[in-house]
C-alpha cells in the first residue's frame, strides 16, 4: 500500500509539471515573455504557485523549461523527418525534409508559429548552458550532410555543414521576420512550393570551383 501511495503521488506530481508547462508555454506563445505571470500560469494549470516552487524552483525556471520543451518537440520533428531520407533522396528532398516542421507551423499559423517563433529565437541566441543540445543539432545535421555528400561529392564535408547551418539560419530568420506574413496560413504545399527551392539553392551553391 505505501509504494502505491507513493506511485500515485509521483502521477500527480508529473501531471502537475505537464499542466504547468503547457500552460507556460501557451501563454509564453501568445503573450510573449514579459506578459506571463506566474499566477496567469497557476490559473491556467490548475495549479497553486506553491507547485512552481517545488517541481521548477521559479518562474524563470518554469518558462526554460517550457521553451527547452518546445525545442525538443521541435528536434523531434527534424529528426523524424530527415532520418527517413535515403540513398538515392535528393538536394530539393533533403531541403523540404529539413524544413517540414517549420513549414508546418507557418502553414497552420495560431498557436502553432507562435510556439515556432519561440524556438526559433532561442535557434537564434541560445541560452547559457543550453549546449546540451548540441548532440542532436549534430544529429539532424549529419542526416542532411549525408544526403548533400551524395549529390555534391565535390564539395568538402565542412562546407557541406556550414550550408546546413545558414539553411537553419535562414528558417529561423524567416518566423521572425515579418516576410513570414506572405507563407503564414497558405497551404502546406503553397509554403513548400515557394520555401523549399531557397534551402536547396542553399544546399547546393554554385557549380564553380
Amino acid at each position: 500500500m505505501p509504494e502505491a501511495k507513493t506511485d500515485r503521488r509521483r502521477e500527480a506530481g508529473q501531471r502537475t509539471q505537464t499542466q504547468l508547462v503547457d500552460a507556460a508555454l501557451d501563454l509564453l506563445a501568445r503573450r510573449g515573455e514579459d506578459g506571463v505571470t506566474l499566477r496567469d500560469i497557476t490559473e491556467a494549470a490548475g495549479a497553486n504557485v506553491a507547485a512552481v516552487s517545488y517541481h521548477f524552483g521559479s518562474l524563470r525556471s518554469l518558462c526554460d523549461t517550457a521553451v527547452e520543451h518546445a525545442l525538443e518537440r521541435y528536434l523531434d520533428a527534424q529528426q523524424e523527418a530527415v532520418s527517413a531520407l535515403g540513398p538515392e533522396s535528393t538536394v530539393v528532398e533533403a531541403a523540404a525534409a529539413f524544413a517540414r516542421p517549420m513549414m508546418k507551423a507557418l502553414s497552420l499559423g495560431g498557436r502553432e508559429l507562435a510556439v515556432m517563433r519561440i524556438v526559433a529565437r532561442v535557434g537564434l541566441d541560445p541560452p547559457e548552458g543550453w549546449d546540451r543540445l548540441s548532440p542532436r543539432f549534430d544529429r539532424i545535421r549529419a542526416d542532411v550532410v549525408r544526403v548533400l555528400k551524395a549529390n555534391l561529392p565535390d564539395v568538402k564535408r565542412q562546407e557541406l555543414i556550414f550550408r546546413t547551418r545558414c539553411a537553419a539560419g535562414t528558417l529561423n530568420w524567416l518566423v521572425l521576420a515579418p516576410i513570414a506574413a506572405e507563407l503564414t496560413n497558405q497551404s502546406q504545399t503553397q509554403v513548400e512550393r515557394l520555401l523549399v527551392p531557397v534551402l536547396a539553392g542553399a544546399f547546393h551553391g554554385t557549380t564553380s570551383a
